[in-house]
């Protein structure tokens, strides 16, 4: 028998023409992977949008430390504190200013064809480097004035064409029951709790309702002395600082709403089972496949053995036309997904992305799964005895 390269070329060789020989079988392979790559990097890519989206407010935070009630779960379902905690964060020295953020719902009628969407309120006391959001940052007089909000031009398209409007003159809506003016636009983006954004002042938002505690706000921004490391302070504030309050730092508030969405929502689990359901549909594809060849030439297998090929080189056969369909099914799968990608961020405004390393892993993922398909259609071998078949 050949040495050890020229067997493995052999072996590279069988491998490909047995996938190539039926055509019909070799397309319903590459549909069935790319449709399991599809469901993968479709799920994997709407579950980092979400990730993403949740954290795009948090982001934008011009501050290293965050005051939340222990009972706060995500921005949409906050719990109030005291304010009062925030001024006494100042009593340890280390803190440069502190700013007490609210967080609402608006009822928002589109100027353009009347039609009302539940919007985000976020209100805070408009002052310049609270938010790191330079659109912000230059229209806080906007802000200041009475009933007058700013509008996130990333909302989705039915809250109206504001930026459009705001081009040819003033804008006036209805918010809440209440004529509100458009001051001006920034640009933030949609989240899987919210479709919309916009921002007021402090002011504005108790006129808006006026039922609503000023002194509760929903979370409070914490700036750390220039020099001061943030950890540092962070302890001190939570040990100084009675148990109705929390003090987090910026990232793990991102992660504290992460989590919030993949433990707490069913979202999480939805995006885990397609994941799930995506291995499957490939195993089982790759599987009947593979089966099916080796079922159909176990004759030449036989023979194979009897010319003294081991079950080994045969078993290698069979990966690798495990690892060429994952290949073959992988790149339409990454290509259709895109398709895919783009469709979903026109109709949601997800911030979807093909992220370089997720296809790294979906592809780890594709090889595993054919390579197991492969390794299950292998037992179908020990059926190739010569004495048995001839």
């Amino acid at each position: 028998m050949s040495g050890g390269l020229s067997t493995g070329k052999i072996g590279g060789a069988m491998a490909w023409r047995q996938i190539a020989r039926e055509k019909r079988r070799l397309a319903a392979a590459v549909a069935g992977i790319a449709f399991a790559v599809i469901l993968m990097l479709v799920q994997l890519g709407f579950e980092q949008a979400l990730f993403k989206s949740v954290g795009l407010l948090y982001a934008r935070f011009n501050a290293e430390l965050v005051l939340i009630s222990p009972k706060y779960q995500n921005a949409g379902n906050s719990a109030y504190f005291s304010g009062h905690r925030l001024a006494e964060t100042l009593a340890t020295g280390d803190v440069a200013w502190t700013c007490p953020v609210f967080f609402a719902d608006g009822n928002w009628k589109n100027p353009a064809d009347h039609g009302v969407r539940n919007i985000f309120v976020i209100a805070f006391e408009p002052r310049p480097g609270v938010f790191d959001l330079p659109e912000v940052n230059a229209q806080i007089q906007e802000l200041r004035q009475p009933n007058t909000v700013l509008f996130d031009a990333q909302s989705r398209p039915e809250f109206g064409p504001i930026e459009a409007l705001l081009q040819k003159g003033p804008v006036k809506v209805d918010l809440s029951g209440t004529t509100t003016f458009v001051g001006g636009i920034f640009h933030l983006g949609t989240s899987f709790a919210a479709d919309g954004n916009m921002i007021v002042s402090d002011l504005n938002l108790a006129r808006l309702e006026p039922n609503r505690d000023m002194n509760l706000p929903s979370l409070g921004l914490i700036k750390v002395k220039a020099g001061a490391d943030p950890l540092v302070v962070r302890r001190k504030l939570q040990a100084s600082l009675p148990n109705d309050v929390l003090v987090l730092t910026r990232d793990e508030l991102m992660e504290r709403e992460k989590e919030y969405w993949a433990s707490n929502t069913p979202i999480g689990f939805v995006f885990r089972l397609g994941l799930l359901m995506g291995l499957i549909v490939g195993s089982v594809v790759v599987y009947q496949i593979l089966y099916n060849d080796v079922s159909e030439h176990l004759a030449e297998y036989a023979t194979l053995k009897a010319m003294g090929y081991t079950d080994s080189f045969l078993f290698g056969v069979v990966i690798k036309e495990s690892m060429i369909l994952s290949v073959l099914g992988f790149v339409p799968g990454v290509l259709l997904s895109q398709v895919v990608y783009w469709i979903a961020y026109q109709a949601t405004l997800l911030p979807l992305r093909m992220d370089p390393i997720r296809v790294t892993a979906v592809y780890v993922l594709t090889a595993v799964m054919c390579v197991f398909s492969g390794a299950l259609a292998m037992r179908r071998l020990r059926l190739a005895d010569p004495a048995e078949i001839f």
